[in-house]
């Protein structure tokens, strides 16, 4: 009858120290997605919040010349936006360009409402009478321009 009882008191204490670590395990694991999701939350809060639009008209020719092609972009968004170089990712024609200017036009700082000048200059001018698309994006926010020269 002893031996029935310590065998047991062992099943039950060992059944206690797995369910002890099982659910330490489960709890940690837990308090890890947590601070993921909210950190994810936070990421996608700024993108849902950032939106620009260029506004440059593309048939007007004042896009593009021998040496550069500008390209207006205004903060249509609900937050204000960082307008430097490293922030904001440039293609031109497929192509990424880190070599790109951004001067704010209408202010000192990116606010909302704001229009952003980026200007990308040209190693060789652009082919007469052909397509171009100029990609601009910021936070995560893609807007395309087409326009011929």
């Amino acid at each position: 009858m002893a031996s029935v009882s310590s065998s047991h008191l062992i099943l039950f204490i060992a059944s206690l120290l797995i369910a002890a670590s099982v659910a330490g395990t489960f709890t940690q694991g837990v308090q890890r997605l947590s601070s993921a999701l909210g950190d994810r939350s936070v990421d996608v809060s700024g993108d849902v919040r950032t939106d620009a639009e260029i506004i440059s008209d593309s048939g007007s020719g004042a896009v593009a010349n021998d040496n550069e092609v500008t390209v207006l972009v205004k903060n249509t968004g609900s937050r204000d936006l960082e307008a430097s170089s490293d922030q904001i990712e440039v293609l031109l024609n497929g192509k990424y360009r880190a070599d790109v200017s951004v001067d704010v036009v209408d202010g000192s700082a990116w606010r909302v409402g704001n229009v952003a000048e980026i200007t990308i200059p040209l190693d060789q001018p652009l082919d007469d009478g052909a397509d171009h698309r100029v990609k601009v994006i910021v936070n995560g926010d893609e807007e395309v321009l087409q326009f011929r020269t």
